[in-house]
């Protein structure tokens, strides 16, 4: 891999990063303040770790960060400057010269109104007018838990119509408790936060997986689609037929066993990911995506995972420049896996040299469609007249 200048060496022109690692959220925000001093951002993005409480973080930020844009959610774990992080509270601040930005949450988001979602996003891209010469995107932020994304996602391409949109899904560690997106100083479960972005900065969208289809097929044949929960699948508990299948004992089923054998869903000539979570009850497996009675599943297997996300971090602009920095919402079971293999600190590695920030999501949102064991992301590169890297 050619050698870039990492975030440390080569601080990006366009965000501001900042990190904290103590454990008192009023600590960790004054350390936040102080390293974004000289920033004059018009939005910052807050990614938590789960080992703060996002209601203390919420009235120390209304201390620490009074007159600032905050918006973010909670997390399963975070990238950083140095790759993979677990416990690094992430502030990303979009300096308000190459960005701005219009924000709506959408809440209660179960059941979602595609109505609803359709009419308040094309409310805020009709008030939020356009600037001539800049470019629009969309970041979406969603309930990890609600199990709403793919309608979400569906709803917002109908109103946002030729604007991009990108996200991850919030996250919770592995406690897969309660998930959160940070809006006008408050949490919010059950909701999804919407950021309108507008920059002078080209931008190019990322989506890739490591999987691929392999011969075995399998029918779901008894589901509860609202749960995102399967009973059955051939005919058989769903739990015992998919470990038969991937030739583990049921009682060994786990999160790892999941990342590394997950099942496809084709859609045309693409194959997107829909990930399992968990065991439910005793047979039952509960998705990280939509589900439902006769769909045709196929088994995936995986390819050299560090090579694929070291080919697909590798983009530049059309001047070959690298990067300023990429935003990156990865799934957490691909983190799993990566641990799993002992191979974070080389994934760690890349995530650093190609300038990634961002966090591990409980799904992907991607031009439309909500994936799972992918990675997304955004790559910003310098205007015209920005120093090289």
């Amino acid at each position: 891999m050619t050698a870039v200048d990492d975030l440390d060496r080569k601080p990006a022109e366009a965000v501001r990063i900042a990190i904290s690692r103590a454990d008192d959220a009023a600590v960790a925000l004054a350390e936040i303040r102080q390293q974004l001093a000289t920033a004059r951002p018009s939005f910052v993005l807050l990614f938590l770790p789960s080992r703060l409480q996002p209601d203390e973080l919420a009235n120390a930020l209304r201390k620490s960060l009074p007159n600032t844009v905050v918006f973010g959610c909670t997390t399963a774990g975070q990238i950083t400057s140095r790759g993979y992080e677990d416990s690094a509270l992430l502030a990303i601040a979009f300096e308000r010269r190459h960005f701005r930005v219009a924000s709506t949450l959408f809440k209660p988001i179960s059941p979602v109104s595609i109505a609803d979602v359709v009419s308040q996003t094309e409310r805020l891209v009709s008030q939020f007018r356009a600037t001539p010469g800049r470019k629009r995107l969309a970041l979406i932020f969603a309930d990890g838990l609600s199990k709403q994304e793919d309608i979400l996602v569906a709803a917002l391409e109908a109103g946002l119509k030729d604007i991009p949109v990108f996200g991850g899904s919030a996250g919770d560690g592995l406690r897969f408790e309660r998930t959160q997106v940070l809006h006008n100083g408050e949490f919010h479960s059950n909701a999804a936060l919407l950021l309108l972005l507008e920059t002078d900065l080209t931008f190019s969208g990322l989506g890739f997986d490591h999987f691929q289809p392999t011969e075995e097929r399998m029918v779901v044949t008894r589901a509860v689609p609202e749960e995102r929960l399967v009973l059955e699948i051939n005919g058989s508990p769903a739990a015992q037929e998919y470990a038969r299948l991937v030739k583990v004992p049921v009682a060994e089923l786990s999160p790892a066993i999941f990342a590394e054998n997950p099942v496809l869903v084709r859609n045309r000539n693409l194959y997107h990911v829909r990930a399992i979570q968990q065991i439910q009850g005793e047979h039952g497996l509960t998705f990280l995506s939509a589900i439902d009675d006769g769909l045709l599943l196929t088994l995936g297997r995986g390819k050299e995972i560090i090579r694929t996300l070291d080919t697909g971090l590798a983009v530049s602009d059309k001047d070959g420049k690298a990067p300023d920095f990429i935003l990156g919402f990865d799934c957490y079971l691909r983190k799993l896996e990566i641990e799993r293999k002992g191979l974070d600190g080389e994934a760690s590695e890349h995530f650093r040299q190609r300038r990634v920030v961002g966090f591990s999501t409980y799904g992907e949102q991607h031009l439309g469609v909500h994936v799972n064991q992918t990675f997304v992301g955004v790559a910003f590169f310098r205007p015209e007249g920005g120093a090289p890297l």
